[in-house]
C-alpha cells in the first residue's frame, strides 16, 4: 500500500512553494506600483494637472467679473428689464468657484498629497469648473444678444458718460489724499497711493477715449458701438477700484500714525513682563529667553526714530518683533498671561494684517494673478474675517497672524506672476 503522508506531502510542499513564491511576487509588485504612483514622474503628471485646473480656475474667476460687470449695467442701466439669466448664471459660478478653490487648496497643502489624489481633484476641478465657464459662456451670449436688440448705444454712453463725471469730480480729492501723504510721512508710505491714483485718472481718460468713439458711433447704423461702450466700463470699474485704493491706504497710514507710539508703549511692557518672567525658569531656559528679549529689544529701539515717518512699517516690525518674543516665552506663561497678551498684540497685528491683504489685493489685480496667488490671498481674507469676529483673543490673534503670513505669500506670488 503506497505511502499516503508522503504522497500528500509530495504535492502539498511544491503547492505551498507556487503560493509563497506568487505571494512574494504580488507583494513586489505591489510595492513596485505604489512606489512608481509615488515616483518623481507620477508626481510631475499629478503637478501638470493641478496646473491646468488652475489655469480653468483664473479663467473662470476673471469671466465672473466680466459678469459682475454686466449685471452691474443691467441694474444701473437697462432698469432692471435685462433678462435674468446672466444674473442667475454668475452665481452658480460663483458658488462653483469658491467651492473649487477649496478643492485647489486641498491639493496644494504641504505635505503634498498623494498623486492620484492631487490629479483625481484636479481633474474634478477642472471637470467642475468648465461646466460653470460653459453656461455663463452662453448667459453671456445671450445677454448681450438682448443689449443689443434692446437697448439703445446713445442710453448707455450718456449714462457712462455721467458716471464718469462724477469720477472725475473726485479726482481732486484723490490728488489730495496722497499730498497729504507726501507731506507727512516717508515715500515708501505713499508709493501705492500714488501709483493708484495715477493709474485712477488713466484708465478715466481711458474710459472718456471710448466713450468718445462710441458717441461717433451710436448715430451710425452701420457699426456697432459696443466694443467701445464695453471698454469704457471696464476702465471705468478700474478708475473707481483705483481710487477706493488710494482712499484704502490713506485710511490705514493715517490710522497706522495714530497708533504707532500706543504699539511701540504695548511692545516696552511685553518686554518688561518677559523680563519678570525670566526670573522664574530653569537657567538654561532663562538664558534662552533672556538672548531673545535682547534681541526683540534691539529691534524695537531701531524701529522708533522712524517710527512717525513710517508708520505701517513700524507697527509691521512691531508685529514680528511681538510675534518673536510670544514664540520666545512658549509655554512659560500661564492662560491669564497668555490672554493678557494676546489682547495687546491683537489690534497692532490686524492693523499689519490689514495692510498686508490690502498690498496683496492690488497686486493680485495688477499682474492678473494665477491660481495659486488668488487662492493664498482668498485665504488671506478668509482669516482677517476670521479675526475680526472672533471672541477669543488667542484665537482672534492667531487667525491675524495667519492672514499676516497668508497675504505676504500672496502679495509674493502675484510678484512672480507679473515678472514671469
Amino acid at each position: 500500500m503506497p505511502d499516503a503522508p508522503a504522497d500528500a506531502l509530495g504535492w502539498i510542499v511544491p503547492a505551498v512553494i507556487v503560493f509563497a513564491v506568487a505571494a512574494l511576487l504580488i507583494a513586489v509588485l505591489v510595492v513596485v506600483l505604489r512606489r512608481a504612483r509615488r515616483s518623481p514622474r507620477a508626481r510631475a503628471a499629478a503637478e501638470g494637472e493641478r496646473a491646468g485646473a488652475g489655469a480653468a480656475l483664473v479663467a473662470l474667476d476673471d469671466a465672473i467679473e466680466e459678469a459682475d460687470l454686466e449685471v452691474g449695467l443691467s441694474g444701473a442701466l437697462y432698469g432692471g428689464d435685462a433678462p435674468q439669466s446672466l444674473r442667475r448664471a454668475r452665481m452658480t459660478a460663483q458658488h462653483v468657484r469658491d467651492k473649487a478653490f477649496e478643492d485647489y487648496r486641498a491639493v496644494s497643502a504641504e505635505p503634498a498629497p498623494h498623486p492620484d489624489q492631487i490629479a483625481r481633484t484636479s481633474r474634478r476641478i477642472r471637470s467642475r469648473v468648465d461646466e460653470a465657464r460653459a453656461v455663463l459662456d452662453r448667459a453671456a451670449a445671450e445677454h448681450a444678444e438682448w443689449v443689443r436688440g434692446n437697448v439703445s448705444a446713445a442710453d448707455r454712453v450718456a449714462a457712462a458718460s455721467v458716471r464718469l463725471d462724477d469720477l472725475r469730480g473726485s479726482t481732486g480729492d484723490l490728488r489730495a489724499l496722497v499730498d497729504e501723504l507726501r507731506s507727512r510721512f516717508d515715500e515708501s508710505e505713499w508709493t501705492d497711493a500714488a501709483a493708484s491714483a495715477r493709474a485712477a485718472l488713466a484708465h478715466a481718460d481711458d474710459a472718456a477715449s471710448h466713450l468718445e468713439r462710441a458717441r461717433r458711433k451710436a448715430g451710425d447704423p452701420t457699426v456697432t458701438a459696443l466694443p467701445d461702450l464695453t471698454e469704457a466700463e471696464r476702465a471705468l470699474r478700474q478708475a473707481q477700484s483705483e481710487a477706493r485704493a488710494v482712499e484704502e491706504r490713506h485710511r490705514l497710514v493715517t490710522q497706522a500714525a495714530l497708533a504707532v507710539t500706543g504699539e511701540l508703549d504695548v511692545l516696552r511692557t511685553a518686554l518688561r513682563q518677559a523680563e519678570a518672567l525670566r526670573t522664574s525658569l530653569e537657567p538654561d531656559a532663562a538664558d534662552r529667553l533672556a538672548a531673545e528679549v535682547r534681541e526683540v529689544d534691539a529691534a524695537a529701539t531701531a524701529l522708533e526714530p522712524a517710527a512717525a515717518r513710517r508708520p505701517t512699517a513700524t507697527i509691521d516690525g512691531i508685529v514680528r518683533a511681538r510675534d518673536r518674543l510670544d514664540m520666545a516665552l512658549g509655554d512659560a506663561r500661564t492662560a491669564q498671561q497668555r490672554l493678557r497678551g494676546a489682547r495687546t498684540a491683537l489690534p497692532g497685528t490686524l492693523a499689519a494684517a490689514r495692510n498686508a491683504v490690502a498690498r496683496a489685493e492690488g497686486a493680485v489685480s495688477h499682474a492678473r494673478a494665477g491660481a495659486d496667488a488668488r487662492m493664498r490671498l482668498g485665504t488671506a481674507q478668509a482669516e482677517l474675517a476670521a479675526a475680526r469676529q472672533a471672541q477669543d483673543p488667542v484665537e482672534a490673534l492667531d487667525a491675524a497672524r495667519r492672514a499676516l503670513r497668508a497675504a505676504e505669500f500672496a502679495h509674493d506670488l502675484a510678484a512672480y506672476d507679473r515678472r514671469g
